[in-house]
């Protein structure tokens, strides 16, 4: 068993690290090599969280689909984590601030608008 257990280790020491790549709503695509994840299993609206502190970028998998957000503060993603509802705190202090600009990243204006044309 130790034996097992020591030859997976060394397998896992000598793989290749590949970072991960994910396509978010706005059909960007981002690498996760700085992010932080951490896979949730206690909300039933969001799957995952993501964080860059350096760039204060969060990407989050809610509802089967990942949108990003910036210049979301550690503070602001702690207290994600720790909220008792998670999606209730995502909904009510992340994504409503989108619509007013605070958490909204460079470009995503423009493709919401061209979303909104496309569906007129």
């Amino acid at each position: 068993m130790v034996r097992a257990l020591a030859i997976l280790l060394a397998q896992l020491a000598t793989a290749p690290i590949v970072s991960e790549k994910i396509e978010t709503a706005e059909h960007r695509l981002v690498d996760l090599e700085t992010f932080e994840c951490r896979d949730i299993t206690r909300s039933t609206v969001l799957q995952r969280v993501c964080y860059d502190p350096a760039q204060q970028h969060l990407i989050v998998a809610a509802n089967g689909a990942y949108d990003r957000y910036c210049g979301v503060t550690a503070d602001t993603v702690e207290r994600l984590l720790g909220a008792p509802s998670m999606g209730q705190f995502f909904n009510q202090t992340i994504k409503r601030d989108v619509t007013a600009g605070r958490y909204a990243c460079p470009g995503r204006h423009a493709y919401r608008a061209r979303e909104r044309v496309l569906r007129s």
